[in-house]
């Protein structure tokens, strides 16, 4: 059996659905990645997956570009033959999907949905434009016979439902990617005297950076040795990135604690009492809510859709409005002065972690996933 794994870029492969493919590769699947490489090609081909360039680019490279992206995806299906296409996130999952229905066979479809963006959410005149061409997209993309599509959260399940008319059999929903519970693993919090709050993300406005920064300076004011601490990179790539001259200045006037990007975030957890992302960005679940939760960690986000589904509210964490820095300090100071709260959240988050968001739970979803998909093509 061939399974081809369509992405947008090897990292979030990498970060996201690695185990997956492992496990495929260990029930006998031969594994192709088709993706924009930046650094973990030969890392992925030494793990015995083949490995295939497509030149996705994040902001769009031109309408003949993205055609011919469209058609090296097609060429590549071709090539490859696989019994299964897994697309993971919107561009992956719409030119998939249009290079399927180019094709006489019908090669079953595996159609991740980690979030749908701003487009059906926002209001802006632009918003809606895109919206009316995003949803002819994914019309067309997910007509396809034999397909699967996973959602993170109901949310998007219900808008995609509602514009491609999907029955009951196209979809499942998934919430998020999963944690492996041996590495981000419970550990009550360290008693030093100092209250951490720490919110790790892609360093991008639309995840509440600024939020949780003039939260900081709210909760600082009342608890000033309390430590707030930003973990992630700017996306240098993205319009909407925090810049780092704003990070150096927050940091100079002892704002924030930044550790920039880094790779031990069960540790960084551990350290802290309290996880916080006041994202407004159109994700699924965000994994670090996941990880959070699996490091018995009480949460602080947004009822923005996929964040909220990350907890359950006032038993694992608080969800306050988005964009909205006030309510968001208010939270962190009830945790704060409520540690008795704040612990018996954390320990009902790892429950919940251990409840819905093993990895190894997610990883044989998608393993029947496939089976099932290869069954019903053979009938």
């Amino acid at each position: 059996m061939k399974l081809l794994f369509v992405v947008n870029v090897d990292w979030f492969f990498i970060s996201h659905r690695l185990p997956i493919a492992l496990k495929a590769q260990q029930q006998g699947f031969k594994v192709t990645i088709a993706c924009r490489f930046t650094s973990h090609k030969a890392e992925l081909k030494n793990m015995g997956f083949e490995v295939i360039e497509l030149p996705f680019n994040r902001s769009g490279g031109g309408f003949f570009a993205e055609l011919k992206t469209i058609k090296l995806l097609k060429d590549t299906i071709v090539k490859v033959k696989p019994d299964v296409v897994h697309a993971v996130t919107i561009k992956p999952v719409l030119y998939a999907g249009l290079a399927l229905k180019m094709m006489k066979k019908k090669i079953p479809f595996v159609a991740a949905i980690s979030g749908l963006g701003y487009v059906f959410t926002a209001n802006t005149l632009r918003a809606k434009v895109t919206k009316i061409i995003a949803s002819l997209f994914y019309k067309v993309s997910l007509s396809h016979p034999l397909k699967t599509v996973i959602f993170q959260n109901s949310s998007d399940e219900a808008i995609l439902t509602e514009v491609t008319g999907l029955t009951v059999q196209d979809k499942t929903l998934i919430k998020g990617s999963g944690a492996d519970l041996s590495v981000y693993n419970f550990t009550p919090e360290i008693e030093d005297g100092h209250i951490s709050v720490v919110m790790a993300c892609r360093l991008l406005k639309e995840k509440g950076v600024y939020e949780f920064v003039n939260a900081s300076k709210l909760v600082k004011d009342k608890y000033p040795n309390s430590k707030f601490v930003l973990v992630g990179s700017p996306d240098i790539e993205n319009p909407n990135t925090v810049k780092q001259s704003e990070i150096d200045s927050w940091v100079a006037d002892g704002i924030i604690e930044y550790l920039g990007q880094r790779n031990d975030i069960p540790d960084i957890f551990s350290s802290s009492n309290i996880v916080c992302l006041p994202s407004y960005y159109g994700e699924g679940v965000p994994k670090v809510l996941i990880e959070a939760a699996a490091c018995g960690r009480a949460i602080v986000t947004t009822t923005n859709p996929g964040c909220r589904d990350a907890i359950i509210d006032n038993q694992t964490g608080l969800a306050v409005p988005p964009r909205n820095a006030d309510s968001l300090a208010k939270a962190i100071i009830k945790l704060i002065e409520n540690p008795n709260q704040r612990r018996a959240m954390g320990t009902a988050a790892r429950d919940f972690a251990v409840e819905q968001f093993d990895v190894k739970q997610v990883v044989n979803k998608h393993i029947k996933i496939y089976q099932d998909l290869i069954e019903r093509a053979a009938n």
